[in-house]
């Protein structure tokens, strides 16, 4: 079943909110210090030293003599792609905002890892009705926009690893129709970008295209979420565009920064 648009619960607590995107950040992106954490989060500078200085006594990150705050034992788990995920969010985020000057509407990068699909940078749009950054959420992949885009690059034994039936024993409805996937990957391929109606969250709709690397291998995706009402069919070409332009452009980028 879709899930609906995932809106603020209605008693939010700031402090929890601010320690799990503290969290985020340190285990996607690497080292941060309290001014960096509290220029992210928005937040003053005691506001965020509190908030790190609670992540280290639970574990989830660690100090070094640089004043640095990095990801702590519990966190560890993802070391191993911090590295690009930091290189691909910062050269991303100038063409986000420059998307987002376009078009108004909320932008992400996607990454995949297995089966899911992670927002590794959302910059939202200055409208009243918007969809919220999703930063640092993870979705099922053959959900999301991103998440098809980047598992059509896949072969079709790569693809069968990924959707293994053992990997799904003890949550069988979690697995897509391969054969019915399959397909939409093709057209995918054959399109060059996806575009997901109400998929991954009611009231939802996504546009989206591929980020490839010098060898042509897709390694992230570039969107566009907006509220259904707000979506005209007729404007996808000029969508699409858009996102192209900007995906060759972060594409040159990180040629350069490599």
């Amino acid at each position: 079943m879709d899930k609906p648009l995932k809106t603020p619960p209605p008693y939010p607590i700031a402090s929890v909110d601010h320690a799990l995107r503290a969290a985020t950040i340190l285990q996607m992106e690497g080292g941060a210090t309290v001014s960096q954490m509290a220029e992210r989060l928005g937040v003053a500078r005691s506001t965020a030293h509190r908030v790190l200085a609670m992540l280290v006594y639970r574990d989830f990150a660690v100090q070094g003599e640089d004043r640095v705050y990095r990801a702590g034992p519990v966190l560890e788990l993802a070391a191993h792609s911090q590295s690009l995920v930091s290189r691909l969010r910062a050269a991303a985020l100038p063409h986000l905002r420059r998307v987002v000057d376009l078009l108004d509407e909320t932008t992400n990068l996607i990454v995949r890892s297995g089966d899911t699909a992670r927002f590794i940078a959302s910059v939202e749009c200055r409208q009243a009705l918007r969809v919220g950054s999703r930063e640092g959420m993870v979705f099922p992949a053959h959900r999301t926009t991103a998440g098809l885009l980047l598992l059509a690059d896949l072969s079709d034994g790569e693809l069968d690893e990924v959707y293994a039936p053992e990997r799904y024993l003890d949550r069988p409805g979690d697995r897509p129709d391969l054969p019915r996937l399959r397909a939409e990957l093709a057209r995918l391929r054959r399109n060059g970008f996806a575009v997901n109606q109400e998929r991954s969250e009611r009231g939802l709709v996504a546009v989206g295209v591929p980020v490839r690397d010098r060898d042509g291998t897709a390694t992230a995706g570039l969107s566009v979420s907006m509220p259904g009402v707000r979506y005209d069919p007729h404007r996808l070409q000029h969508l699409v565009a858009i996102l192209d332009t900007a995906a060759r452009a972060l594409e040159k980028d990180l040629l350069e920064r490599h």
